[in-house]
């Protein structure tokens, strides 16, 4: 038995990697073509290619539950074509048992997925969004299309690029006190967060200072700069919630209830994120449902074209409920636990049927 579930693992294990591989690749590829048209200033074609390969990381975890689904069928596809399958289950072993073979690899990946996604993939996503900028854009010029714009109190802040760690570049303040006129105006070059202190320092520093009749111009070396700002909740402004760590999007969730802010998109991301080891047994339970049952003589072919299939109808699904629980109100983890349970429920239907 232990034989049979190594063969298994090694077979399933192998399939989901060159599922992997391929879907990565080809999402790479497309990426480098599409990011040719940002290209500008410092920020060149040998760059392009080192940020889609800073991003691969965010790439893999994005795509696991479609290549953990395609894989399985190739996988067991390849066993069922040869009869491998056939031989087991006329040895006397169970088609859940065969299940719980599958599981294992499938839990390998489960973990990577979870480890990219919670530490590798947003801190490198982070530090080629900032290279990309810094190239793009350098310490002293100030687009206002592009980079982050943020507001505390009676600032208004532009940053060019934000750097892992509490590390920013081209940082431009604005103070507007209660007349709504602007009072103070200043750019750094850089700013770096003393974790420490607790404060962020500014270096060359160009500070002009506008009164009713004239305006003051003042520089220095280095600036003290105190804000509520910290280099967590500037991550969470610069990436995309579904780009984010759990403990990041529960640390933002909490700063936007205090600020009394809705905060149903991050709920949204985070619980899609505590769930996606569900969703992936659930696509895979389908799919393994779709081997033994509808799909039992077939061609490779077409069990991976249905596996693509499958993946696309349920990432549809799921992007279709989730913003629909934000706007009528219903939990998030509803809407992502829906669509799991649907594979799961449905899975466990048809492997019934062929038992």
């Amino acid at each position: 038995m232990r034989r049979i579930s190594g063969y298994i693992g090694r077979e399933v294990l192998h399939s989901i990697s060159i599922a992997l591989l391929v879907i990565v690749g080809l999402d790479a590829i497309a990426a480098v073509i599409d990011e040719t048209d940002s290209i500008r200033n410092n920020y060149q074609f040998y760059d392009v290619i080192i940020y889609v390969a800073t991003t691969i990381p965010s790439r893999v975890h994005e795509y696991i539950p479609v290549a953990t689904l395609v894989g399985c069928l190739f996988g067991l596809g390849q066993l069922a074509n040869n009869s491998e399958l056939i031989v087991m289950r006329a040895a006397g072993i169970s088609i859940f048992r065969l299940v719980i073979f599958v599981f294992r690899p499938v839990l390998v990946f489960i973990f990577i997925g979870v480890f990219l996604g919670e530490y590798m993939a947003p801190y490198l996503d982070q530090l080629a969004n900032g290279q990309r900028q810094y190239l793009r854009k350098g310490e002293s010029t100030l687009d206002s299309a592009s980079g982050l714009w943020i507001r505390e109190g009676t600032q208004f802040m532009h940053f060019n690029a934000v750097f892992p760690g509490g590390v920013l570049f081209g940082v431009a303040r604005y103070n507007f006190p209660e007349d709504k006129h602007i009072s103070e105006a200043s750019f750094a070059s850089r700013a770096t967060y003393n974790s420490a202190a607790g404060h962020w320092v500014e270096e060359n520093v160009s500070i002009t200072r506008f009164y009713p009749d004239h305006t003051e111009v003042d520089k220095q070396l280095t600036r003290i700069w105190k804000s509520e700002l910290s280099p967590q909740l500037l991550i969470a402004n610069t990436l995309s919630e579904d780009k984010l760590s759990m403990s990041t999007l529960f640390y933002h969730i909490n700063f936007l209830k205090q600020q009394g802010a809705r905060a149903s998109v991050h709920e949204l991301a985070f619980w899609r994120k505590i769930t996606q080891p569900i969703v992936i047994l659930g696509l895979v339970m389908l799919g393994i449902s779709f081997v033994f049952g509808p799909l039992r003589n077939s061609t490779i072919g077409s069990k991976i074209f249905v596996g693509v299939l499958v993946g696309v109808v349920f990432n549809i699904f799921q992007d279709m409920i989730g913003p629909t629980s934000i706007v009528m109100g219903f939990s998030p983890l509803f809407a992502v636990m829906v669509p799991a349970m649907v594979c799961i429920v449905g899975g466990l239907y048809l492997l019934h049927r062929e038992r």
